[in-house]
């Protein structure tokens, strides 16, 4: 018997797991029927979900704990029981301010960027005229991750510069305009940018926290608790789709997929570039190469760590200017869902963590980690600006200014 599942999302390389267990088989293998509805917000995605119109979505991490806790909007629960990937976004600039912060041909140090940039945002607020970045939602790791890493260098958002929220399609239309001065968007959005010659990739994310929690799967907690056993078995068929997507005899095939117009609508090119790690950083340039910029399956990359989840909260605190309770931070570890990942997965040889939680940053270089099945050896985690993050002490982290 087939069981349907409904899945929203945004036209993003990251979408890539669901859409290929749909359209490999992996999905049909374990007993399911997957369906998509296409979106251009996650204001859209979230509605949808919400509202019932899909049972599960791609989703930007920190919007499932938002809705949790009831910001915005009235609280309702939902459950991440599965993570879509690390890593993807980038930070793209105008090319005329790109010119004046950044070195041509190669990606950035987050310090140096970060300390021009610094120098041109005083300049452009004291002649009234603050720099405006985009942003694909107000909660949005991509949010968190441009005010970290502005923070850290001395530039304070919402009164140095501004910043704003803009769909990712719309990103390369907005930078055209002038309307924004930079984007932190995902792929393949910064490229089309580039592409169009309307901006410059000056910084990966990955280079602000070289692990940081990207998109999830998110559902109603109802739902899931209803449909427990289907999304076990997307949980199955999405680790055969993540094996399958990084093996690099298949990136041709599945930017293929991806660039169709049902997807991401773009040049397969462009998705390929993301897919292997290549990004071209201006117009007419040749591609680079930077490691890990997407990171999809390997060192329980999909895993749900509800450290994530307590450093995404810290920062949801920090910027909504609200203080830490000990109420929210419980509601927003408990978005994370390991213990789902755990049952869908024990059995199947597939690796899994020994522990739920882990202190994020703290890890230099490779770590063999203790294990409930298979092996895990981490690679580096760390913030760009040396900073770790112990989920179990979140009040002292935000009062020392993480």
């Amino acid at each position: 018997m087939t069981e349907t599942l409904t899945i929203g999302f945004l036209p993003l390389v990251d979408a890539c797991l669901p859409i290929l267990a749909h359209e490999h088989g992996f999905a049909a293998d374990e007993g399911l029927d997957l369906q998509f509805v296409r979106d251009v917000s996650w204001a859209t995605v979230l509605d949808r979900l919400l509202y019932g119109h899909t049972d599960a979505a791609h989703l930007v991490a920190p919007l499932a704990l938002a809705t949790t806790l009831g910001r915005g909007r009235p609280a309702q629960k939902l459950a991440v029981p599965f993570v879509l990937g690390l890593n993807g976004n980038a930070v793209t600039l105008s090319s005329e301010l790109a010119t004046r912060i950044a070195e041509p041909g190669a990606l950035g140090d987050p310090r140096k960027v970060g300390e021009a940039l610094a120098k041109v945002a005083k300049a452009r607020g004291e002649a009234g005229r603050r720099l405006r970045f985009g942003v694909v939602h107000r909660y949005s790791s991509h949010n968190y991750m441009l005010r970290y890493w502005l923070s850290a260098c001395g530039i304070r958002p919402d009164e140095d510069v501004e910043i704003v929220t803009v769909a990712p399609p719309f990103t390369a239309d907005a930078l055209a305009g002038g309307e924004i001065d930079g984007a932190c968007v995902g792929e393949p959005w910064n490229s089309i940018a580039v592409d169009r010659g309307v901006g410059v990739i000056v910084l990966a994310t990955a280079q602000i926290w070289r692990r940081g929690v990207e998109k999830v799967l998110a559902m109603r907690e109802p739902v899931l608790d209803e449909r427990r056993d289907a999304t076990e078995a997307l949980i199955r068929a999405m680790r055969k789709a993540g094996k399958h997507f990084v093996d690099p005899a298949n990136w041709a095939e599945n930017a293929r997929i991806l660039a169709r117009p049902e997807y991401c609508d773009a040049d397969a090119e462009v998705i390929g570039r993301a897919i292997s790690d290549k990004l071209v950083l201006s117009k007419g340039s040749a591609p680079i190469h930077y490691g890990d910029f997407m990171f999809q399956h390997s060192e329980a990359a999909n895993f749900p760590w509800v450290s994530q989840a307590m450093w995404l909260y810290s920062q949801m605190s920090r910027w909504d200017h609200l203080p830490y309770t000990a109420a929210d931070a419980l509601a927003a570890a408990g978005v994370f869902r390991p213990d789902v990942y755990r049952s869908a997965l024990i059995g199947t040889g597939d690796p899994l963590p020994g522990a739920s939680s882990k202190v994020e940053g703290s890890v230099a270089g490779p770590l063999a980690v203790g294990t409930q099945q298979g092996d895990i050896t981490l690679s580096a985690n760390t913030f760009f600006d040396g900073k770790v993050f112990d989920p179990d002490r979140v009040e002292a982290y935000l009062a020392e200014g993480g």
